[in-house]
This record gives C-alpha cells, sequence and structure tokens, in this order.
C-alpha cells in the first residue's frame, strides 16, 4: 500500500525546510494572492482548508480564491473547512445543534459564514464531499495562547456569575483527529460541531484553571463594567452563549474523544 504524500501551501520560506523535515512536500503561495494559488489546482485528492479570513471585512476571499484554483482541474474527492461556532451568535445559554439558523453578529462570524456559503455553493457544482467543522475555543498546553494561565496572571476580570455566559472547548489532538476523520467519513455538505462535553460558564471554568495552577482566581465584575473595562475581542467572547451539542461528531465522524473534558485535557490526562 503506497503512502500518502501530503502538500501543504506556505507563504513564508522559512517554513520549507521545517515542512520537509515532517515529510510534507510544501507549495509556495499566499491566499491573498490568487495568481499564486494556481499551481494547487489538480494536486491533492482531499483537501484541508483552516486558514482564518482576513481580519476586515464581511467576506473572505481567500477561500473564493481558494476555490477558484481548486476550479481550474479536476476538484478534489473531499474538502473539509474549519469555521467557528461563532457564526450561531449568542443562544442565550441553550444547548446548540447544527441545524439551528445561524446568526452571525461579529464581522469576524460573518466572514466564517461568507465562506461556508462559497464552499456550500462549490461543493455542490464540482461534486466535491465538502465537510464544515464548527469550532469553539481550542486549547493545549503546548499551543501558544493555548491555556488561560497568561489571562490569570493577568488577573483579567470575568463576569459576575448573574451575567456570565457559557463557553465551549476542544483539545487541539481531538480537533487534528476529526478533521481528518472528516476527510473519508464526512457527509457531503455536512456540518459538524468540533466540541467537547464541557458544560462550563466562563468564570467556573477560569475559576477551575486558577485552583488546577494555584493562581488567584479572576475578579468578578458585572456587564456593565465589562462594556467599559474590557477590549473588544474578549467582549465579543463574553458576549455570546450556548452550549454545543457533538452528537453527529461521536455518530458520524465516530470519534471518541481522547480529551472529553478541559478539565481531562488541561491536566493533561488523557483519556482512552
Amino acid at each position: 500500500m503506497l503512502a500518502a504524500r501530503v502538500y501543504a501551501l506556505t507563504s513564508s520560506p522559512s517554513r520549507i525546510s521545517v515542512l520537509q523535515q515532517q515529510g510534507i512536500t510544501p507549495l509556495r503561495g499566499n491566499l491573498d494572492n490568487a495568481a499564486s494559488l494556481r499551481r494547487l489546482s489538480g494536486v491533492a485528492t482531499r483537501v484541508v482548508h483552516m486558514a482564518p479570513p482576513p481580519l476586515q471585512g464581511r467576506t473572505d476571499p481567500r477561500t473564493q480564491w481558494l476555490i477558484q484554483a481548486l476550479a481550474l482541474r479536476s476538484p478534489p474527492v473531499a474538502l473539509v473547512y474549519g469555521s467557528t461556532s461563532g457564526v450561531y451568535g449568542d443562544c442565550g445559554g441553550a444547548w446548540t445543534d447544527e441545524t439551528r439558523r445561524l446568526n452571525p453578529v461579529t464581522e469576524r462570524a460573518q466572514r466564517r459564514v461568507d465562506a461556508e456559503r462559497w464552499l456550500h455553493a462549490w461543493g455542490k457544482r464540482a461534486s466535491t464531499r465538502v465537510s464544515v467543522l464548527r469550532i469553539p475555543g481550542i486549547y493545549a498546553l503546548d499551543r501558544e495562547g493555548g491555556t488561560p494561565k497568561d489571562r490569570l496572571q493577568r488577573a483579567t476580570p470575568v463576569l459576575q456569575a448573574a451575567d456570565d455566559v457559557y463557553t465551549n472547548h476542544v483539545h487541539a489532538d481531538d480537533l487534528a483527529r476529526a478533521t481528518v476523520l472528516s476527510l473519508w467519513r464526512g457527509q457531503a455538505l455536512r456540518v459538524v460541531n468540533v466540541s467537547d462535553d464541557s458544560d462550563m460558564l466562563m468564570g467556573d471554568y477560569m475559576d477551575w484553571a486558577a485552583d488546577l495552577w494555584q493562581l488567584p482566581r479572576p475578579p468578578r465584575i458585572s456587564r456593565a463594567q465589562a462594556n467599559t473595562e474590557l477590549p473588544a475581542m474578549s467582549l465579543s467572547f463574553m458576549s455570546e452563549s450556548r452550549r454545543l451539542h457533538n452528537q453527529r461528531l461521536k455518530t458520524e465522524l465516530r470519534l471518541k474523544l481522547r480529551f472529553p473534558t478541559v478539565r481531562e485535557g488541561l491536566q493533561n490526562t488523557p483519556v482512552f
């Protein structure tokens, strides 16, 4: 049986040797330069698209240009796109599955909805099995910014209990496994919430992490105080509350989470 060849698009010359050392064939290109993507056409039979949209605007030209490049020759059999659970908007803490109507409030989420729609339409035209993964907060002990420790050390406030919001998580390793499984098991034009089983308010999560690392618990403030004291990015995450259903992840992709909740993940105790 022949081993699969893995290609990776990179715009950074310094990344080429790193990718080669990992057995990956680098392809020079930039998602902000449509002409540089032509070399992607006809190369891969299965594509993973995890690149974020640009930082401004309500559309995602990067995804549009990628689709145009892939359409120049025989389209891939499957494409997996990493979207965000932010496309649901604020759900008032309700349990949320993939059939919920989209309500993207931030431009960040609107760009992701734009990408999803472009991929959905192209997948139908090209008969490419497009799978969309809606991803919450990604964490891992060895991931830069992958734990709340820095926020705790800075004593970043969280909302008081009466104003608190539910937060959702997935360990980076479980996300990677879900992505690979989607390349083979994902259903055509199907959306999957890639979230673990955690059911925690953000403040409770931060309190638990502080106790784990023997750090002071973060100060609690009201929503009115947060609106004046916290930066817009932090505030946006405190303005939406939802709990993600992950049944499709478990039944369709048949993924058994190694880290069922953030408790196992942050304690670095995998569950097999």
